[in-house]
Order: C-alpha cells, then sequence, then structure tokens
C-alpha cells in the first residue's frame, strides 16, 4: 500500500484552504470575466508602457475583436485562433476576443523560429493569426506551407493613444529597427480589425466548461512541441483553486501584480492574467524583463503587491543595484515556479525584501497549478509544498506502484485541472495518463510525514555515476550557494567505461573565480561521486521563453562536441 496522501493533507494544509472547491460557479472563461467587468468595470486592469486599460475598455475591445472574427471572418466555435505577441495591451484584447467568439486560442512565442512556428501552426491546424508587426516577418517565412488565411497585424503602441502609439510605433520601426522586413498580402491592421468588428456588432457564442480553450503547447523537450488540450473547465477549476489558497491574504479590487513572464505561458496566462483578474487587480505588463532599467523603473513607479517569476528571473533582479533600492512596504506575496527556486535565492530574496519566496509547482498540463506551498510558511523549506484544494497525488514507481513514504517516485497528479489529452497524440498522451486518471508528470520525488513534496529531480535529467544516481537539482543548490556564481547547470557527461561523471556549466559572478575553486567548494558540501569533474565557464545558459535553463540543449551541445 502507498501513502494515504488524503489523509497526510487534509492534517496538513494552511488553516481556511478548504480540501475541495466549487467547481461550478462558472461555465466558461468568458463568464467569469464578465463577473469582473460587472464587479470592476472602471477599475484598471492592466497597464503597460505607461499606458492604462479598464475592465470596461478591455470588455468593448475584446467584444469588438470577437466581433470581427465572427463577421468579417466568419470564424466558427471551435476554430482555432493563434497569437504571437508579447506582453502587450493587445495580448488580453486578442485573447479574451477569442475566447468570448467560442474560439481555440493556440499561444505562440514570438521568439519561435521559422520552423518551430511552421509546426505549430500545422499542428494546431489554425487558419488565423494576430502577430506583432516585430515577428510578421517569421511568420511570412513559412505562411504558405501553414494553412492560415487571415493574419492581422499589431504594432506595439496600438493602444497606447494615438501620440503616444504614433511615437513609439515610429521609435521601433524607424530607429531602433526591431521590425525585419515583411510581406503578406491580405493582412489586416489591428485598428481595422477593431473597427470593422464595432461596427457589425457582437453576437454571444454558448460556451461550457467541456469545450476547448487553449491548446497550450509544451516545449517539446521530448522532441517537436505537443498541444495540451486545455478546456474552459480546467483553467475554470485551476482559477478556484488558486483562489482558494491566495484569498485570505489579498484584497478584492486593490491588488497589484508584476507580469514579467509572458502571459502566452501558461504560468502566467492563469496565474497573472485571469486570477488576479478575477479579484479586481491590477496587471502591470512588463514588454521585455531583459531591459532591467526600464523593467525597474517601472517597478518603481507602480508600488506592487504580488510579483510571480522563475528562479533566473529572481536572481537577476537581486542582481539589480536599482532594484535594491526600492521601497518593498507594500509587497505581500512572491511566488516562484516554472524551475526550481535555489534556496541561496529565496534567502537572498527574503531578506532584501522582507518577504519569503514561496515556491509552487505546475506544469503545462495541470492548467498549471498543483503543487503549492501554504502563504505562511516564513521561510524557504526546499519542498515545492502540498497539493492544492481538489487534487490527488500518487508517487509510485516505474511499474505504477505507489512506493512508501519517504522513498523516491514519479509524482502523479489527479484532478479537474489535468489537460483532455495532447491534440492529435494518442501515444503521447497514454504514456502520460494513467488509467485511473492520473497523470505522469516526469518528476522524481519524496513525501515527508507532513505530506510535504519535494522534487529530487526530472526523470531523464538524472546522471548515473558508478551506479549511483546523481540529481542535478542538488549539484546545482551547491554551486549556486557560491558567492563568486551567477548561474549553473548540470548536466552527465559519458566516459569511457565508466558511466557518466557530473558538468557544470557555470556563469560568473566574479570574474576571478576558477574551476578549482568551485570543485572545493562542492566537495566541502557533497559526497564524492556527485562532486562535479568538469567545469565550464560560458557568458550565458540557455533558457526557455520563459527564463527556465535548458539542460537538454546543454547536454545536446555536448553530444555534437564528442
Amino acid at each position: 500500500m502507498g501513502v494515504s496522501v488524503e489523509k497526510i493533507w487534509l492534517q496538513s494544509y494552511q488553516e481556511g484552504v478548504p480540501a475541495e472547491v466549487d467547481l461550478g460557479e462558472f461555465q466558461s472563461l468568458g463568464e467569469m470575466f464578465q463577473n469582473s467587468v460587472t464587479l470592476y468595470r472602471d477599475r484598471v486592469v492592466f497597464i503597460n508602457m505607461g499606458a492604462e486599460m479598464t475592465y470596461g475598455e478591455l470588455d468593448a475591445l475584446s467584444r469588438d475583436f470577437a466581433a470581427y472574427l465572427q463577421t468579417s471572418l466568419k470564424l466558427q466555435k471551435g476554430d482555432r485562433v493563434a497569437i504571437m505577441m508579447p506582453n502587450v495591451l493587445q495580448y488580453p484584447v486578442c485573447m479574451l476576443g477569442a475566447l468570448r467568439a467560442g474560439c481555440v486560442v493556440v499561444n505562440c512565442n514570438p521568439l519561435y523560429t521559422p520552423r518551430e512556428l511552421e509546426h505549430q501552426l500545422k499542428d494546431s491546424g489554425a487558419e488565423t493569426i494576430v502577430v506583432l508587426e516585430n515577428f510578421a516577418h517569421t511568420l511570412a517565412h513559412v505562411i504558405a506551407q501553414t494553412s492560415i488565411k487571415n493574419v492581422v497585424i499589431a504594432r506595439m503602441g496600438d493602444l497606447l493613444g494615438f501620440a503616444k502609439g504614433a511615437l513609439v510605433n515610429f521609435v521601433v520601426k524607424h530607429v531602433k529597427k526591431m521590425v525585419p522586413a515583411w510581406r503578406i498580402p491580405g493582412a489586416v491592421d489591428f485598428g481595422r480589425a477593431i473597427s470593422q468588428g464595432a461596427a457589425s456588432g457582437f453576437t454571444p457564442v454558448s460556451v461550457t466548461q467541456d469545450d476547448l480553450a487553449y491548446l497550450q503547447y509544451t516545449g517539446g523537450t521530448t522532441g517537436l512541441s505537443k498541444g495540451a488540450m486545455l478546456t474552459h473547465g480546467n483553467i475554470l477549476a485551476n482559477l478556484s483553486q488558486a483562489h482558494a489558497w491566495i484569498k485570505a491574504e489579498l484584497k478584492e479590487g486593490e491588488e497589484l501584480v508584476v507580469t514579467a513572464l509572458p502571459l502566452y505561458h501558461i504560468f502566467a496566462l492563469t496565474a497573472n492574467c485571469f486570477l488576479f483578474m478575477r479579484i479586481g487587480a491590477r496587471n502591470l505588463l512588463i514588454t521585455n524583463p531583459r531591459d532591467l532599467k526600464s523593467f525597474v523603473s517601472d517597478l518603481a513607479k507602480y508600488p506592487f503587491t504580488v510579483i510571480l517569476g522563475v528562479n533566473s528571473l529572481f536572481n537577476l533582479l537581486l542582481n539589480n543595484e536599482a532594484f535594491k533600492t526600492l521601497d518593498f512596504r507594500t509587497l505581500k506575496i512572491t511566488l516562484g515556479g516554472g524551475m526550481a527556486v535555489q534556496s541561496s535565492i529565496a534567502e537572498k530574496w527574503k531578506r532584501l525584501t522582507g518577504v519569503p519566496l514561496i515556491e509552487a509547482y505546475g506544469l503545462t498540463e495541470t492548467s498549471p497549478a498543483a503543487v503549492i506551498n501554504p502563504l505562511n510558511n516564513s521561510e524557504y523549506t526546499g519542498a515545492i509544498g502540498l497539493p492544492i484544494s481538489s487534487t490527488d497525488v500518487a508517487i509510485r514507481n516505474d511499474d505504477g506502484i505507489d512506493v512508501p513514504l519517504g522513498e523516491r517516485g514519479e509524482l502523479c497528479i489527479r484532478g479537474p485541472q489535468v489537460m483532455k489529452a495532447y491534440y492529435h497524440r494518442p501515444e503521447e498522451t497514454a504514456n502520460v495518463m494513467m488509467p485511473d486518471g492520473f497523470l505522469r508528470t516526469g518528476d522524481i520525488v519524496v513525501m515527508d510525514e507532513k505530506g510535504y513534496i519535494k522534487i529530487v529531480d526530472r526523470k531523464k535529467d538524472m546522471i548515473l555515476v558508478s551506479g549511483f544516481n546523481v540529481y542535478p537539482n542538488e549539484v546545482e543548490e551547491v554551486v549556486a550557494m557560491h558567492p563568486g556564481v551567477l548561474e549553473v547547470a548540470s548536466v552527465g557527461v559519458a566516459t569511457e567505461g565508466a558511466g557518466e561523471v557530473v558538468k557544470i556549466f557555470v556563469v560568473k559572478k566574479d570574474e576571478s573565480l576558477t574551476a578549482e575553486q568551485l570543485i572545493a567548494h562542492c566537495r566541502a558540501n557533497l559526497t564524492g561521486y556527485k562532486v562535479p569533474r568538469q567545469v565550464e565557464f560560458r557568458k550565458d545558459l540557455p533558457k526557455s521563453n520563459v527564463g527556465k535553463i535548458l539542460r537538454r540543449e546543454l547536454r545536446e551541445w555536448r553530444s555534437e562536441q564528442q
């Protein structure tokens, strides 16, 4: 018999958070949004580049875009609408408009290569795309090989007001040269699409929890990216689960959340956009978080109460001198997800801001939240937390059998937020969905007697050294403790006759740092077989669109060199 997870969970969870949540409050994401519009119509919902948009304005603009899809493009319920934009005001307008028209949103990373974009458009069957002009050249390269018939082109300044918008568009295109040449016959300007929709009128569409809302593509770490089929019910369930977790700490209509992670990613889409929209919060959209000067300048202008991000984002902020001078008295919650939060980063964050960096866990396939630390944890625990409401977890071995408490196994999740399937990938779906409804996450974890779950590592990232398992997270955690290290990633490197050894890729914080110093540091903190045998210094490490370090690319690069 395995762990009695339900019993442990009920005894451990933070006070006031229910074991089960109401899953029937809303039938669609559009209905949830309309509820927020009714409650907060005149309040600001999004801030970007100094411009503000109210809930009422977002309601009108998204309704007009939905009408354009219905009347000018003749889209029907279930048709796919791809959106390829960073965090600009046009994104929530188009995304909500597509959902209100009953369409399925296909989020596309603006930094996709032509190959990646072509695959996603062809796989999803999208015939309509909205793209920021900065990235239209990528679409132009591949559009002939896809099913795309309708293209809407947005420009950076479209919703910033006439004067400011015109100036921004001029500077972006002609001064900063951020718009490579493109040619797409028949493309329609975003402003024209909104005007046509406003003139034609919107016809509400009946949408239920069972209807598909997103084809949300995974990072493709095992090959070509796969579209996770997320229904309105999946996202709404996750919103109810997350709302139950945060509502005691936040005040409706009074919060300001910082959104530096891209809204096209499931973490920011659900947690930043929809969750905080549900409670009437303001959302500060950061278009380019890599521009730290502008990013921190925005943070100084708007007293923020919540910030969500990944470990690498917090690390960058902590190493920025201007960020260290900010006033953090309004900050209530800092949440880290997407990759492991390192203890050294969590400790520095708490020291600087006075607020703990709470770690959470989720997947694209779980909409995304599944396991979160209670907000009343004042210190970093090293655990990803406890299962959220209405969520079952199991920790199983390779044969699908529950392991005893305290032993390592694969984390498996069951709940209303778990995806329907991978789109057109029955074999891939069967590989992760177990007969009893549990989703295999691919993450190796242990659970303690209080129900807290700690990730040991990704199953495929495990390094085998002389018959012993070495988990990269542990190695990286120790290396990151060294004051001369800015970033680190570890992988296994094959050796003749001896299996694998640990190799670390390091970005220096202190240019005088040597490989010998790092290895000595590791020897003082790790068992012998876990100590890195190879060290490579780099100027930067490969990262995903949300800043997650990609060990896969480091492994592939290493293989190419051999």
